[in-house]
């Protein structure tokens, strides 16, 4: 055997030994490959009732929302209508209501001061004022 013989089967020799160095590594990121294949599918197919169930539920409180919308509405149609009504009550009652309420605080006091000119004895100064005199 020549020198260029054995050079070359020393070389073919660490040619194999490094395929074989390399081949490990890839064989285990194969195998990592298809474990991440497998997962992703098992994600894919968990993720079709989850997605259902998410859309039915958007659709109940879509529903739930139109009801409380309707209710709303109702709400200020009916504030308006008993904005409407005090306004009504008090432009009909709302005046007289405050003569009258007026005219009673009035007798009141006239009937106080009188009764306080009668425990006095008479004392004529008091009635003029209740009167509107001096």
């Amino acid at each position: 055997m020549s020198p260029t013989q054995i050079a070359a089967l020393i070389a073919a020799g660490a040619f194999v030994l490094l395929v074989l160095l390399l081949a490990i590594p890839l064989l285990k990121l194969a195998r990592t490959l298809d474990e991440a294949t497998v997962a992703i599918r098992k994600a894919h197919e968990n993720t079709d009732p989850l997605l259902h169930g998410a859309n039915d539920t958007i659709t109940h409180v879509n529903t739930q929302l139109e009801r409380v919308d309707g209710i709303t509405a109702n709400a200020q149609a009916v504030s308006g209508n008993v904005s409407a009504l005090s306004s009504v009550f008090t432009a009909t009652l709302g005046g007289p209501l405050v003569k009258t309420a007026a005219l009673s605080y009035g007798v009141s006091r006239a009937v106080r001061a009188r009764r306080k000119a009668k425990s006095d004895g008479g004392n004529k100064h008091v009635l003029r004022r209740v009167r509107g005199g001096k």
